[in-house]
């Protein structure tokens, strides 16, 4: 008789536990301590995600699975492989970041710390979890406990109408697209007999004729839902109006975070699971990076500072673009003979983003803390008032734009262009340089707007009357008030910052890292 008990590798999950357990001490917590010590909550999960962070250190190098089937070890339901080690990398460290940015907003905007924290590592957690999930259902409810607390984090600002109204519809869309994953995974279910990833990759080799449209329809529907948690058209409706309404922070989690889940998902059942289907989910993905990009860099084009446009909608609508470029290679890896290659370009560029586009997050909610309408113009004389932010901030532009001293930015661009090349995607290729061209234009605006003097001072200079009489007052323009910057959001920036001077110093250690993910 065959044994129902395994041991458990326990190092292989430490991330994601890690994350749920310091989730747990803080929402107990919450419940005994005195509101003025509340705070505490904020450093115990940054230190929690840290320390989930570091725990992958012995998991580099390694392949350790866990959860595998009694009657057949090679068949595991959750595996620590390079690839998810370096997913969870980006996951824990991008929302490490974001709970940087997050101890003053939660301070200063009132927001209920105990809930926020607890929701932040319960999402977290699920993010770590989901890159090392190896059946449909393990990925399933990984995709759902990364989810299910961002639509509260959304909607964490009570009484505003906006956040009300993002959570909303954040929620509405997100679980539309899960219904529609669902009812995929069912049909592959149905037509293969098993959720394991590999299990159906093998199933689906030889699928019986009268099975074939019913396969068909079950990958194409169970790319959506992680289609709609990478933002791609045109399940991206959601995106600019909940990162306008979302608290910050949280914007800046569900641009990096959010993404990794969905490319990540995207990745696994694409590659995994649907090799032999690839000329199905192939042509699909090439022409949603296609719709992609263009919708996101038009957006971002409409976003003009002279007309009071949100900085905050432009990074939202940058990051749909952004996504169009990252799935570039996914689609190239349906075409190509070593699919590695190309799913390792896609993690370089998702490297480079999670940095450089969590880095702006954190000089906007910098920004913001004076000017909380989130407006492009309020950048203007940025330079003068904090010259170190506003050299941070445009050089994230130039990474995110690829262009110099962002070596990452162009290096990680190359990159996704010639593996589009390399797979006969030439069509691909030359939309993804037009929409290169495209964003040149609104990054370069506001890096501009960044060195230009401020209103109030271009208009005492222009006002000022003629020097007066001996004895007279003088009339100045106004002096440029100076803020100190809090420890928290100032880490945040310098982390940033530093992660991508070193890349753009040494880009080939990015692709270097990423080429050995999967397979």
């Amino acid at each position: 008789m065959t044994s129902l008990v395994q041991s458990v590798d326990w190092l292989a999950i430490a991330p994601p536990t890690i994350a749920a357990v310091v989730a747990l001490i803080v929402l107990v917590a919450d419940l005994f301590l005195p509101e003025r010590r509340k705070a505490l909550l904020g450093p115990v999960t940054v230190a929690g995600l840290a320390l989930a962070a570091l725990s992958l250190l012995p998991l580099v190098g390694g392949d350790r699975t866990t959860f595998c089937l009694t009657s057949d070890t090679d068949v595991c339901s959750y595996a620590a492989d390079h690839f998810t080690v370096i997913i969870q990398l980006l996951v824990l460290g991008g929302a490490l970041l974001a709970a940087l940015l997050s101890m003053s907003a939660v301070r200063d905007s009132g927001l209920p710390a105990g809930e926020f924290w607890f929701l932040l590592l319960s999402s977290a957690a699920g993010a770590a979890l989901l890159p090392a999930s190896r059946d449909l259902a393990t990925l399933v409810i990984a995709l759902e406990v990364a989810s299910l607390p961002a639509f509260a984090l959304v909607g964490m600002r009570r009484g505003d109408r906006l956040s009300s109204e993002a959570a909303l519809k954040f929620f509405l869309s997100s679980v539309a697209a899960t219904a529609v994953m669902l009812l995929g995974v069912s049909f592959l279910y149905a037509a293969t007999g098993s959720l394991h990833l590999s299990r159906v990759a093998d199933g689906l080799t030889d699928v019986p004729v009268r099975f074939d449209s019913l396969v068909t329809a079950g990958v194409a529907l169970t790319l959506v839902g992680f289609a709609f948690k990478a933002a791609a058209v045109p399940f991206h409706f959601w995106v600019p109006d909940t990162y306008v309404g979302a608290p910050l922070p949280v914007a800046a989690y569900l641009s990096v975070v959010g993404k990794a889940v969905g490319f990540s998902g995207l990745i696994l059942v694409t590659v995994l699971a649907f090799p032999a289907y690839a000329d199905v989910w192939g042509p699909i993905v090439a022409v949603l990076a296609a719709l992609t990009m263009t919708a996101g860099n038009v957006g971002a084009l409409r976003q003009r500072p002279e007309r009071a446009h949100s900085a905050v909608r432009l990074l939202a609508w940058s990051s749909v673009g952004q996504a169009g470029y990252l799935l570039v290679p996914i689609a190239a890896a349906a075409y190509l003979d070593d699919p590695a290659r190309a799913i390792g370009s896609t993690v370089a560029y998702a490297l480079m983003y999670g940095a450089v586009n969590l880095g702006a997050f954190a000089v906007a909610a910098l920004v913001a803390r004076t000017h909380p309408d989130h407006r492009i113009a309020d950048y203007r004389g940025l330079y003068a008032s904090r010259p170190l932010a506003a050299l941070a901030l445009g050089f994230f532009l130039l990474c995110l734009a690829g262009l110099p001293p962002g070596i990452i930015g162009l290096f990680a661009k190359v990159t996704v262009f010639s593996v589009a090349v390399d797979a006969g995607l030439g069509w691909l290729a030359v939309v993804m340089a037009v929409n290169v061209v495209i964003a040149l234009y609104y990054y370069l605006q506001w890096t501009a707007v960044l060195f230009r003097p401020a209103p109030e001072a271009t208009a005492g200079r222009a006002g000022a009357p003629e020097p007066a009489a001996e004895g007279a007052g003088t009339v100045l323009a106004p002096a440029v008030v100076k803020h100190r910057i809090p420890a928290p959001i100032g880490a945040a920036i310098g982390l940033a910052a530093v992660l991508g001077v070193v890349l753009s110093g040494a880009p080939q250690l990015v692709l270097r890292f990423a080429s050995a993910t999967l397979l």
